[in-house]
């Protein structure tokens, strides 16, 4: 992978960004996506630091002059500027890692950005939308054109597995199994795990398979080498990037009368909440979305509130039930994501 960015640069600085940079891609086995922001954080960094108040150009400081006090400076301008905190947040915590690894390596003394407190994140339910809106979604596409067809492939396979967009732009076409309804997904730190998905989805990746050719010649036609390994293709026969994956689900949202505002990661919610809703266990649905942390599935799952009221007046005994009925059972099931253990 080529960092021509950072390469361009000459000073000390810029030379440990590079080395970090090929530290997370071969020690770390770190995804082009997660190497993007990285590199996307520290350029910044840098160019703050080599960029004086009245916006002209200074040389980058020794690495051994950045302390807390700039570090925190970096990050109140951030503020200052509306970055949410989540970003702020993402980007300190590049700063520790890097900072971390030249300590590591004996270039500085001490990682500075440790003792700098991270933003206090807001606590928001993700977005998911309705079952009913879902079924809109997925058969906006128009099923009569290739395009329509892939369209609706990428639809389902997002809603029926779960799959995050960087995962699904990776997807070969030997990743997919079609009638064994499962997929083989590479997510973070390159750990590979298989996914199964429904029928609906099946479907449309076989009406998506008939109209790929399609694709792959209209590479050839614009005189592009097409990605013949690639499952999704763009319109010149190309692998589709995360932005065309965006582009094309905000294309259809913004055709539903109530103007869902949604975005591709919204079908991952989707997927994991209508699971949870229906009675799937938390822990499954932390394998299927590829999670290593139980609490990161938690954060991306929400509890309908018809859900909860269902449980609530299932369980409690002073919930309006007339006096004296006894409890009804419950079914296991419908509490399993309260017992994760």
């Amino acid at each position: 992978m080529e960092y021509t960015d950072v390469n361009e640069m000459s000073d000390v600085l810029s030379d440990w960004i590079k080395k970090f940079l090929e530290y997370l891609r071969v020690q770390k086995n770190a995804s082009p996506h997660t190497l993007t922001n990285y590199e996307s954080d520290l350029r910044q960094f840098r160019l703050y630091l080599t960029t004086a108040p009245d916006g002209s150009e200074r040389p980058a400081p020794e690495i051994t002059d950045i302390d807390n006090l700039t570090i925190r400076e970096f990050l109140g301008g951030l503020y200052a500027r509306g970055h949410k905190k989540s970003s702020i947040a993402r980007k300190l915590a590049v700063l520790r890692s890097f900072l971390k690894h030249l300590a590591t390596q004996g270039a500085i003394r001490t990682n500075s950005a440790k003792i700098v407190s991270s933003p206090k994140q807001d606590k928001l339910l993700p977005d998911y939308i309705a079952q009913d809106a879902t079924v809109d979604l997925l058969e906006m596409p128009d099923q009569n054109t290739d395009a329509g067809k892939r369209d609706r492939a990428i639809l389902e396979l997002l809603y029926a597995s779960g799959l995050r967009v960087s995962e699904l732009t990776g997807l070969d076409l030997i990743d997919v199994d079609i009638k064994a309804l499962m997929v083989k997904v590479l997510g973070k730190r390159m750990k590979e795990r298989i996914v199964p998905f429904g029928k609906k989805a099946a479907a449309a990746l076989e009406a998506y398979m008939d109209a790929r050719p399609g694709l792959l010649l209209a590479g050839l036609r614009t005189q592009r080498q097409p990605d013949e390994s690639a499952l999704f293709l763009n319109l010149r026969g190309g692998r589709l990037t995360r932005r065309s994956i965006g582009n094309i689900v905000d294309r259809y949202v913004l055709q539903l009368a109530d103007k869902l505002k949604v975005h591709p990661h919204t079908l991952r919610h989707t997927f994991a909440t209508h699971m949870l809703d229906a009675g799937a266990d938390l822990r499954a649905i932390q394998e299927l979305l590829g999670h290593e942390s139980l609490s990161t599935t938690q954060k991306y799952t929400h509890v309908s509130m018809d859900r909860l009221l269902r449980v609530y007046q299932s369980c409690h005994p002073r919930s309006g039930k007339d006096a004296g009925e006894e409890s009804p059972s419950v079914n296991n099931d419908d509490l399993s994501e309260e017992q994760p253990s």
